[in-house]
């Protein structure tokens, strides 16, 4: 049936479940009730004829392919026109629809890379996601084949996973095609990468080049042969030579096509050599280049593993350069140091030295690019050079036979430091600063790769990894920022290498490794420790017993209360020097161990709230003391969560504030990155507990908007959501959980103490709304993203207990809220408490509990100076005391704090002349309907 019988809404309905969305999903997305969402599912069954939403999801996908806009090509454009192929074009191409991993496979200079473009060109149109060219030949690393991948595709790094993890959910359900070129050098890595990816991604189909299969049982590999020179005159070879001769200024007879199919066969057919040939065709002639080949050619000996055809591109390399100029050889030879495009003054600096003088630099790279040699492309920086990867590598084995390789690759490193030095430098500074890092990256990762395994090159690698993992870390690439720096501590003296460790964990604290947090400070003890560092040594120990119980819900194990107890005995140990910044460490890690600042998943119930705000107290005072901001802002995260024990809900909201100030002057180090994420969570958290709507908000947006949670929709919404949840403002809390389900999704399904909350302010903003349905689907989230003492004794009772109210239920809120605070502090003392004890006060009137005054006289007591709970306190009493006047005025008081649900629903509350302006703000706000 014509989809034109298909209404909007009914379209709109069909493209959610394409999605593989629950109806209550569908309800939330479009403010529908779900009872409306089963009335246009089964109309859609009865309209395009088909049996279950399963079929209807197949119809949504195949509707949304049709309909959806191609996506731009991610293909680069050849410079010259593609020659023949016929048949291994046709080949190939049904070769890659009908399975799903291709390796084209043949010696370098064959023609590999063209034929997979003009394939992959064809096939665009089976692909609906599109079709991405990857170019793995300045890719060293085996295990950066996904982030070559993700660089491409656009993927970009989330917290507690790698970036390959990252990929295969980016991929999933996309189908499309995936060109990976010249995977040679690095087949260890790119096979595994393969298999994870292709079993991950159903849809997606992969066609690699190589000079070598991937040895994997699921490839199909298709040998590239060289072009045909059979047919004479009329073949394959003899069309490319001639097309190409005629590009460079003077076409070939037509008379001379025999003999130049003679000399297209002396080359094999090798697409490379052949264009390498016709590119000297205007200086040289047909005798030239067959007496070239006749008295020049060389044979390249090998073993058994060396292809015949591959010998002949070798064997028109060396003719080719051979018949260069002295000077041109070695330009020829020492930019192939370079793994990326480069300019004439990058040339200059790598290469120029005996015999080549700087200033013949530029006209020797314009005379190599006349012969095919680089390809020359000009953009707004200035013209770039870059070789083919045979002849970068061929130019390596020259550097190589003419004794110039350390030399050359010295200069390469020596100047791969200084630019990342000065960009490190610049780093804060132009809009450019990502494409200045991404133009460097893979030369600074060759230089890096070639300096790391060499001692006379122990120094400046160590610098450049250092470097690298500052720059890595800006550019928001945190897996190889962790790697460079561990992997400067690799090539540092103790003393250094401690330093860089402790760059690393704050890098792994921004992934959320807790393991690895852990790990890399004890590494970090252990080096400062041999560096003679005992003080140090004791700071690295003692952050690590902290981060134990401070991160304890970003563990994958989370570490006994015995392990850290014993590392917390060392670190006391070694810290009786008085050094005050190990001083300030041991004091921290004692407030975290002993005394639970930060309600450890490890942590007993029964610590006494006094004494661990004096600890977190004593750990503030020695960390000013030592002039560590971060150190003081991690004091001051302990005294907040220990003021929370206490009952102090301002004075945790005003040490939270205090950590935003005291990070704000401090450069963006990873540390410091961390300390600053956390804060600004912990500032809006606390900002909710003392019913400061509007400022929660402000710091939950700036939380959302740090660089480090572009991947990581959960993370960035869940305290926007939060907030707005208790606003009522349920349009943006419904837009926002869409994000957040999602990349909770993508992640993983991840824990974390402000997950659970965030989910279940999505579920309680479904049951203001009457949908059951999508509230219990949340609740499921809940189960999953939080903790369960949490969620039954904290912050599920306070949301719970909002909807049970709201659908006139006090009998069952108060159930729900029937612990005194008290009994369930630890779980309700955080940021919760003033909401629990104010909805308990409320519904204890609502509910006609004999004691309702006697909670609201002492509620009032504890939220003193919160202004939601003031004025809910206030519409209770009003309420207890039948005085209108006083409900209004709450009413009021809530609009100026920033709450306009309970507003609205103070105007139910205080009569019937009032419920119709309550209904109206209530619907304004999205809470009318399921």
């Amino acid at each position: 049936m014509s989809t034109s019988a298909i209404s909007v809404r009914e379209g709109e309905v069909l493209a959610l479940l394409g999605e593989h969305l629950s109806n209550a999903e569908i309800s939330s997305r479009l403010f529908i009730s779900v009872r409306t969402v089963e009335s246009h599912v089964s109309a859609l069954l009865r309209k395009l004829d088909v049996a279950d939403r399963r079929a209807l999801a197949r119809r949504a996908a195949e509707l949304a392919r049709a309909e959806r806009p191609r996506p731009a090509s991610a293909l680069p454009t050849p410079l010259t026109a593609f020659v023949g192929r016929v048949r291994e074009r046709a080949e190939l191409a049904e070769a890659v629809k009908t399975r799903r991993q291709v390796t084209a496979v043949g010696p370098g200079g064959v023609g590999k890379t063209r034929l997979a473009l003009a394939v992959a060109a064809q096939a665009a149109g089976d692909f609906p996601d599109g079709v991405w060219f990857v170019d793995l030949a300045p890719v060293l690393d085996p295990g950066r084949v996904g982030a070559a991948v993700a660089a491409v595709v656009g993927v970009g790094e989330q917290p507690g996973r790698g970036i390959d993890e990252a990929v295969l959910a980016a991929l999933a359900d996309r189908q499309a095609l995936l060109v990976l070129d010249n995977c040679e050098q690095i087949r260890d890595g790119v096979a595994p990468f393969l298999e994870r990816l292709l079993v991950a991604c159903p849809l997606l189909r992969v066609l690699a080049t190589s000079r070598a299969r991937m040895m994997v049982p699921f490839e199909r590999v298709f040998p590239v042969p060289p072009l045909s020179f059979a047919d004479g005159g009329d073949s394959e070879a003899v069309t490319l030579f001639m097309e190409r001769a005629a590009a460079v200024g003077r076409p070939p007879d037509p008379a001379v096509r025999e003999r130049i199919a003679a000399l297209c066969e002396r080359l094999d057919g090798m697409a490379l050599a052949i264009e390498l040939a016709a590119a000297r065709w205007p200086t040289l002639g047909l005798d030239g280049l067959t007496a070239g080949l006749s008295d020049q050619l060389r044979i390249l000996a090998g073993g058994p593993r060396v292809d015949v055809r591959h010998r002949s591109v070798r064997a028109a390399l060396d003719w080719s350069h051979d018949l260069l100029e002295p000077h041109d050889r070695a330009l020829l030879r020492r930019i192939s140091v370079f793994a990326m495009p480069f300019t004439a003054d990058a040339a200059t600096e790598v290469a120029a030295f005996a015999p080549l003088d700087p200033a013949a630099v530029a006209d020797g790279l314009g005379r190599l690019a006349e012969q095919s040699l680089l390809t020359a492309t000009p953009s707004a920086a200035g013209t770039r050079y870059q070789a083919l990867e045979t002849i970068r590598q061929y130019g390596t084995e020259r550097l190589a036979d003419a004794a110039e390789l350390t030399d050359v690759r010295s200069r390469h490193l020596g100047r791969c430091l200084a630019r990342a030095t000065a960009l490190a430098a610049a780093e804060a500074e132009g809009p450019d600063r990502h494409a200045r890092f991404d133009a460097l990256a893979e030369d600074m990762r060759a230089a890096l790769a070639w300096a790391a395994g060499r001692p006379e090159q122990r120094a400046d690698a160590f610098r450049l990894a250092l470097t690298m993992g500052e720059l890595t870390f800006a550019r928001n690439l945190l897996g190889e920022a962790q790697q460079r720096f561990e992997q400067a501590a690799a090539l540092a003296g103790a003393g250094a290498g401690a330093a860089a460790l402790r760059e690393a964990a704050a890098v792994a604290g921004c992934r959320r490794l807790g393991d690895d947090m852990l790990r890399l400070h004890r590494a970090a003890a252990e080096a400062a420790r041999r560096a003679g560092d005992i003080a140090g040594a004791g700071r690295d120990l003692a952050t690590a017993a902290t981060v134990a119980y401070r991160f304890s819900s970003e563990f994958t194990r989370v570490p006994t209360v015995d392990e850290v107890t014993a590392v917390l005995a060392e670190a006391r140990e070694l810290s009786a020097g008085g050094d005050p910044a190990a001083e300030a460490a041991l004091a921290l890690a004692e407030a975290a161990v002993l005394a639970d600042a930060f309600g450890a998943v490890q942590g007993a119930v029964d610590n006494t709230a006094h004494e661990t705000v004096g600890r977190a107290e004593r750990a503030v005072e020695l960390a000013g003391r030592a002039g560590d901001p971060v150190a003081e802002s991690a004091a001051l995260d302990a005294l907040s969560g220990a003021l929370t024990w206490a009952g102090d809900s301002f004075g945790a909201a005003a040490a939270a504030r205090r950590r935003i100030a005291v990070l704000q002057p401090v450069p963006g180090t990873p540390a410091a990155t961390h300390e600053r994420m956390d804060a600004l969570a912990m500032a809006a958290g606390t900002a909710l507990g003392v019913g400061d709507l509007p400022q929660a908000r402000r710091w939950g947006r700036q939380l959302a908007d740090q660089p480090l949670f572009a991947e990581v929709g959960h993370h960035a919404m869940s305290w926007l959501l939060i907030a707005d949840a208790f606003a009522g403002r349920a349009e943006e809390v419904l837009a926002g959980s869409t994000e957040f389900l999602d990349s909770w999704r993508r992640s993983g399904r991840q824990r974390s103490f402000s997950l659970g909350p965030a989910a279940a302010s999505v579920a309680m903003t479904h049951g203001l709304r009457g949908d059951h349905e999508a509230r219990a689907d949340w609740l499921a989230v809940v189960d999953r993203a939080g903790t369960a003492s949490e969620h039954r004794h904290g912050y599920g009772a306070v949301f719970d207990a909002l909807v049970l109210l709201h659908h006139g239920d006090p009998d069952a809120a108060l159930l729900r809220l029937a612990p005194e605070p008290d009994q369930v502090w630890k779980w309700v003392s955080w940021i919760w408490l003033h909401w629990y004890v104010a909805l308990r006060a409320e519904a204890s009137v609502l509910a006609g509990h004999p004691n309702a005054r006697d909670r609201i006289a002492a509620a009032r007591s504890t939220v003193a100076g919160n202004p939601v709970g003031t004025a809910q306190l206030d519409r209770a009493e009003g309420l207890l005391d039948g005085d209108a006047t006083r409900q209004l005025a709450a009413a009021a008081a809530f609009d100026a704090a920033g709450c306009p649900y309970q507003a609205a629903r103070t105007l139910l509350l205080a009569g019937p002349a009032h419920v119709q302006d309550g209904r109206a703000a209530l619907a304004g706000l999205g809470l009318t309907g399921g």
